[in-house]
């Protein structure tokens, strides 16, 4: 039940076996010529999320810094982030603790800038939900449950872990196991799982479906967790400092704009996912500062190392900028 995990990271350390050695063909996005934008590549997942570096791009915020910006859709950190060392992509998407992860195992990446937060609310885009007839009635009664999780041994059992302690209860003594979003309601339904942790929209789903609600397990991480960054390698970050800077600048400038617009961001999340409109008026969106929450990200280094993640914290300033 590891294998989302185990593929991340053995794609993290062969790729950065390679970053080692001298490469010619490494896509590192060399400084455009004779006034040409930069072509830059990014790395997303389709999902509310990225909202901002879409909107962001179509209100030209990237091109006024000449990035010529394509952005491409990949399933999660386990393929965005080989391929942002490799130079496949020059920026990628990913959650903090994958990133953490990675940098647990000394790959060469860098995050450059904020992804998006938690509400740090009750009401948050992301939720810890059961059976409405659940004698579950909080976190601590999950002990000796069984949670559905959309990816093993990363965000989602680190914060649900966070809620059942923050309620008294042993984290330790609750059980996950792994299955992808859009399966989770049918599943709590069913009976297979005795609660799920979903995101939006499928906490919409959740929510029609009549589950209940008992945590807002991001909150209970830190608060205003910050949930997710935009990284690149090392190696770019090094031999082309002016387009991170500018990379950089643009994605504080669409997060910012994202923050203040969230009919915008509705809109524009029509038109890179298959949320319905009805969907998506209802949905509780992140919150997207644009700066990182430090000592968020050092919480839940903390915490992985607390539920035996990782052996040892990893170098969490050496991964921020």
């Amino acid at each position: 039940m590891r294998r989302p995990l185990i593929a991340l990271l053995t794609a993290v350390a062969l790729v950065a076996t390679a970053a080692c050695g001298d490469s010619s063909d490494d896509g590192s996005a060399a400084p455009a010529a004779s006034g040409k934008p930069d072509a830059v590549n990014a790395g997303v997942i389709a999902i509310l999320d990225v909202a901002p570096i879409y909107l962001g791009k179509e209100k030209g915020f990237f091109s006024k810094r000449n990035i010529d910006l394509t952005l491409t859709t990949a399933q999660g950190g386990a393929a965005i982030v080989p391929a942002v060392l490799s130079g496949q992509y020059q920026f990628g998407f990913s959650n903090a603790v994958s990133l953490l992860l990675a940098k647990s195992q000394n790959a060469p990446l860098k995050v450059v800038c904020n992804g998006n937060n938690s509400t740090g609310a009750a009401d948050d885009f992301a939720g810890l939900f059961v059976k409405p007839d659940s004698p579950i009635q909080s976190p601590r009664d999950l002990v000796g449950k069984t949670v559905a999780a959309n990816t093993l041994k990363n965000i989602v059992d680190t914060s649900v872990r966070a809620s059942v302690k923050k309620d008294g209860g042993d984290p330790s003594q609750v059980k996950f196991t792994e299955l992808p979003f859009p399966e989770q309601v049918g599943a709590l339904q069913a009976g297979r799982v005795d609660a799920i942790f979903v995101v939006e929209p499928f906490q919409q789903a959740a929510i029609a479906a009549g589950m209940r609600k008992i945590a807002s397990s991001y909150v209970d991480a830190a608060p205003n967790l910050t949930v997710a960054l935009y990284f690149t390698s090392t190696k770019l970050a090094g031999e082309n400092p002016d387009l991170v800077k500018r990379f950089t600048e643009a994605m504080q400038e669409s997060l910012a704009y994202a923050d203040s617009h969230s009919d915008e961001v509705r809109d524009i999340i029509g038109t890179y996912t298959k949320i319905d409109p009805a969907t998506r008026a209802k949905m509780t969106l992140p919150k997207w500062p644009a700066d990182i929450n430090r000592e968020s990200i050092d919480a839940l280094a903390t915490a992985a190392v607390t539920d035996g993640l990782l052996k040892e914290k990893p170098d969490v300033a050496g991964l921020l900028p």
